[in-house]
């Protein structure tokens, strides 16, 4: 199979582990490759929720200047809202919470930003339109 479309978004990260179990907890995320770059020697790890062909590759590098803030950002879909609201809940006391969640009805839905450890912003979500919207275009 060839990889098409839009496959991954490098990000740097200061320290792999923490960054991992980030993505892990508020992105449901799991390592699927791992390895040290043999011309760099940095720990690489790819990550996916399984749901398309699409990864988020984290780099460790020494320093990280956040590329996805304030509003750029990763926006991530969730099952239902109180799921999102749990994740926002650890969140706050994590103090990774950055924006609150509020109903921007559609087709941007329930959403809120959240402050990965080196600074780029995740977006969670729930009723966001994407897939609707997708089919939709593909009707035309």
């Amino acid at each position: 199979m060839i990889d098409i479309g839009l496959t991954h978004i490098a990000l740097p990260v200061s320290d792999i582990e923490q960054s991992i179990k980030f993505y892990a907890t508020y992105a449901q995320m799991q390592v699927i490759h791992r390895r040290i770059d043999a011309g760099r020697g940095v720990a690489v790890a790819w990550l996916s929720d399984r749901t398309r062909p699409f990864a988020i590759v984290l780099i460790q590098t020494d320093s990280v200047h956040p590329i996805l803030s304030p509003f750029a950002h990763l926006g991530v879909g969730c099952h239902n809202r109180q799921s999102m609201d749990a994740l926002c809940d650890k969140a706050r006391q994590e103090g990774v919470l950055i924006e609150e969640p509020k109903d921007s009805g559609p087709p941007v839905g329930y959403w809120a930003f959240l402050r990965d450890p080196d600074g780029h912003t995740l977006e969670l979500s729930y009723g966001q339109e994407i897939g609707l919207t997708v089919d939709r275009t593909e009707n035309v």
